[in-house]
């Protein structure tokens, strides 16, 4: 039987994949640990994740790290993420794999130092030419979509932009996510079957792909297996396969 390795075609790699990393609490429970034992794994499996991508030509990926109510969760369970954020940004990584560093969400409520960290590796990295490996962080597609609209009123209402001249492309320029492409694959991992307010507006046309693995457990194999999925499916965006052909 072939390997995914063997079986992925390289010449039809997805450009940008964006993935929902779910399952590190659950993972840690079944072997009788607390939720941050799996957080760490899971910190483990991003780095894991971001090599292969770049090594097979993913150009962007983009990784579901915190969203906006995960602020609800316990404080200790909280800062016990912030800390492991904080530690887990390995520039030598992105250097090592010529990977770029960007972050989209509402990055001003993380904790400072935790923004400088992320600054600094964005900025160190800047020049990097390969793969693009951006978090997102406090983050959720309603607040990313309210916040365009609400610049986007701020220009009508200073007469720079009419009503008439907003479009899905005005729109699109606005997001946090303007300097990349929409994901031709969204993954999640952990067995839910939901998007968690996670790029919506951009999402539209993805291809979606679920699995049951925990993402601590999430290797190399099982990245090749969705991207090999991805690649037996027809893109039609609306149209016809007739058309497609």
């Amino acid at each position: 039987m072939m390997s995914y390795k063997e079986e992925i075609d390289l010449n039809r790699i997805p450009q940008h994949v964006a993935i929902i990393m779910d399952g590190n609490g659950r993972w840690a429970k079944q072997r009788g640990h607390e939720r941050s034992y799996g957080h760490q794994a899971g910190a483990e499996t991003v780095h894991v994740i971001a090599e292969e991508a770049a090594k097979l030509g993913v150009r962007y990926l983009t990784l579901y790290t915190f969203s906006t109510e995960n602020w609800n969760r316990p404080s200790d369970e909280v800062a016990a993420l912030m800390g492991l954020l904080f530690d887990s940004i390995e520039e030598e990584t992105f250097m090592k794999n010529n990977i770029s560093f960007r972050v989209i969400g509402d990055i001003e409520k993380l904790p400072a130092n935790v923004q400088q960290r992320l600054n600094t590796c964005v900025a160190h990295t800047s020049h990097n030419t390969g793969m693009c490996l951006v978090l997102a962080l406090s983050y959720s597609s309603r607040w990313e979509i309210t916040e365009a609209a609400r610049q986007i009123a701020d220009l009508v209402q200073k007469g720079e932009l009419k009503p008439e001249q907003i479009d899905s492309e005005l729109i699109s320029r606005h997001l946090t996510t303007h300097f990349m492409p929409d994901p031709d694959l969204l993954i999640r991992t952990g067995g839910e079957l939901r998007l968690s307010n996670y790029m919506l507006w951009q999402c539209a046309y993805s291809e979606l792909y679920f699995c049951d693995t925990y993402w601590p457990d999430f290797r190399e194999e099982e990245l090749r297996k969705a991207i090999c999925d991805y690649q037996k499916r027809e893109r039609r965006f609306g149209k016809t396969s007739e058309q497609i052909n």
